[in-house]
């Protein structure tokens, strides 16, 4: 089962500088690393720009979702990316195995060259750049991450595997385009006007999720929830659409029915809403 979130460009909009604004992008680069996201789509919002240049929400996720020994070699220095030390680590858990001809630990690496043999010389956090065949079937280009299977350092052994690399992806989309993916599955839409989530109903939407095989979740702004972002009248979404329905979601949901404060930031719709939908039965 796949897993895709979508957020708008507008999703720092209200930051005070752009520390803050990083800051912000780090929790839900979090929120997407603990709940197994595997794509984080980032959609346009023109009418709720905020002070931020073009493509800075994106950037900066990019960044967060580059492992640590890649991110020097990928990006450089940016002006986006002046706070990124104020970043959490994200952490992601990585693949180990032992014991067989193909053991060794799964390390994402970038593209640094490639060659006219069929080789590429590939930055995976070791000492210096490795050259590794490419296999069969399997495309590698300049700056393309990919996962390499060390099974020794000293001496190197490693070669390209074809294996999704853990974390997830960072897209920009526009979200109707985003919600009619052929893996989009199950689509929701978090927002405060959607319906309350019960324990009741969060077992029907397991079943529908697991019947799925995927599910996408989309997210509002600061003082730009869905409704404002798609120009629909608040009070004619919650609950099951039909399937003529404009905004294009299967299910408008409210994750958190009784907030105790007037406005529930982004980042933690985002905790409390993928904590709920990914429970299991």
């Amino acid at each position: 089962m796949t897993t895709s979130v979508l957020v708008p460009s507008s999703l720092t909009r209200e930051a005070e500088d752009r520390r803050e604004a990083t800051r912000k992008l780090g929790y839900v680069a979090r929120a997407a690393t603990v709940f197994r996201a595997d794509r984080l789509t980032v959609f346009p919002d023109p009418d709720g720009a905020g002070k931020w240049e073009d493509g800075f929400v994106e950037t900066v996720l990019r960044y967060a979702a580059t492992p640590p020994h890649l991110r020097k070699e990928m990006w450089g220095k940016r002006d986006e990316l002046e706070y990124v030390g104020v970043l959490p680590p994200l952490r992601v858990r990585s693949q180990t195995g032992s014991g067989s001809e193909g053991s060794g630990s799964l390390r994402q690496g970038i593209v640094t060259e490639v060659g006219a043999d069929g080789r590429v010389r590939v930055n995976c956090g070791m000492q210096h750049p490795i050259s590794l065949p490419v296999p069969d079937g399997l495309e590698a280009a300049e700056g393309e991450r990919v996962t390499v299977r060390v099974s020794s350092r000293r001496p190197v052994r490693a070669k390209l595997v074809d294996h999704p690399t853990p974390g997830f992806d960072v897209v920009t989309a526009d979200l109707d385009a985003a919600l009619s993916r052929d893996d989009a599955g199950l689509t929701i839409a978090s927002s405060r006007y959607g319906e309350p989530a019960t324990t009741r109903r969060l077992g029907q939407l397991a079943e529908r999720r697991d019947a799925e095989g995927s599910m996408t979740v989309a997210f509002g702004a600061p003082e730009r929830g869905l409704p404002s972002i798609l120009d629909v009248d608040p009070g004619s979404v919650g609950g099951d659409q039909t399937s003529d329905d404009p905004t294009g979601f299967d299910l408008w949901l409210n994750t958190v029915p009784n907030q105790g404060s007037e406005v529930v930031r982004t980042e933690e719709a985002l905790f409390a809403s993928l904590a709920c939908l990914t429970l299991t039965e």
